[in-house]
């Protein structure tokens, strides 16, 4: 009998090459595994059991992200390896503000047409951020849209899960007057502010993609790609052996809008200016643009990835450890007292 044309096929969606991108990515997965883990990739829901007794009263914190137009320099410099890294980052490092362990993360990736080893390229991102996260890539995915997404291009989206015993919750509520703002180094742009870089560098500018930047030391593609650093080590061992107040994840908006969304309306931060090292690429992006300081402190995160607040007393004993833990980290602020109608955020 002659083979049926595969009608569904024929309208753009291939099954078989949804099966085949996900025998690609089986070992990926299974090597993020953990011991909480009860079944493979294939199902219709991750499955992941809560019976331990390391928690005596577990709330789960949740986070969902993506990339967000990082993604349009993957696809100019046609390398899918590590906006996965990324997008697992983007998560994680908002669940663990809280004092939370991330446990497990699921993805979405949506395509106009399957290439299951690009797609595959994508997931060992997303793999690799896990690992280093330590959570379980449990599930996932894949939709192939044809005509929904221009040819070559995708999206990604990301949820991760973690816990924290209910009495070792990071809210916020303890920061007060007096307390120190320690910030510890991104790893450059993270995921934040492309649109405006891309207007600034290829529209404005006209750079092309691997033009060597002198001031950078290498191509602005290298530079733009550079994946977004995951606390979630560091973080859990300072929040093990220390007292943390707040802690924010440096992403959209900035320190403007992301610091004062940690403590009681009572307290203001200072940031004190210049007291850390900024990555070129700052400077490189403000001087190319002509942005103000206002634009910079309110789009990118200004090579500090990650604000952790503490009792003064502590201080010293934290930039220890967080310089073992091979984290570049500087005390950059305190909280001060908010008078009526002063902003959240001062910078000196």
């Amino acid at each position: 009998m002659p083979k049926k044309k595969d009608a569904y096929a024929e309208a753009g969606v291939n099954i078989d090459a949804g099966n085949r991108f996900v025998e690609l990515i089986k070992p990926m997965v299974k090597a993020t595994s953990r011991p909480e883990v009860l079944a493979d990739i294939g199902g219709f829901g991750g499955l992941f059991s809560l019976r331990n007794n390391k928690y005596k009263n577990p709330v789960l914190v949740s986070s969902t992200d993506g990339v967000g137009t990082k993604l349009k320099i993957a696809f100019m410099m046609d390398k899918h390896d590590t906006v996965g890294i990324d997008l697992v980052a983007m998560c994680v490092n908002d669940v663990i503000v809280q004092g939370a362990e991330p446990l497990f993360f699921l993805d979405y990736f949506a395509t106009g047409k399957l290439d299951p080893e690009k797609a595959a390229q994508v997931i060992k991102g997303i793999a690799d951020g896990c690992k280093d996260a330590g959570c379980a890539l449990i599930g996932g995915e894949t939709a192939e849209m044809p005509t929904f997404y221009k040819d070559g291009e995708y999206d990604i989206a990301g949820f991760a899960v973690g816990a924290v015993d209910q009495d070792n919750l990071i809210e916020g509520s303890r920061v007060n007057v007096g307390n120190k703002v320690i910030g510890i180094a991104s790893s450059g742009l993270h995921s934040n502010g492309y649109s405006l870089v891309r207007k600034v560098c290829f529209e404005k500018h006209k750079m092309k993609i691997d033009d060597h930047i002198t001031e950078l030391g290498k191509t602005i593609g290298e530079e733009l790609l550079t994946p977004t650093r995951i606390y979630v080590k560091s973080i859990l061992h300072i929040v093990r052996e220390f007292n943390v107040n707040g802690m924010a994840h440096i992403t959209g908006g900035g320190f403007t809008e992301n610091i004062p969304r940690v403590g009681p309306k009572s307290c203001k931060v200072r940031i004190k200016t210049g007291s850390w090292e900024t990555p070129p690429i700052f400077g490189f992006l403000k001087e190319q643009g002509k942005l103000s300081d206002e634009e910079m402190f309110r789009t990118f995160n200004n090579g500090i990835g990650m604000v952790v607040i503490v009792r003064q007393e502590q201080v010293d004993d934290i930039m220890i450890r967080l310089n073992g833990l091979k984290e570049k980290a500087w005390v950059i602020g305190d909280v001060v007292e908010r008078k009526d109608k002063e902003d959240s955020i001062e910078y000196v």
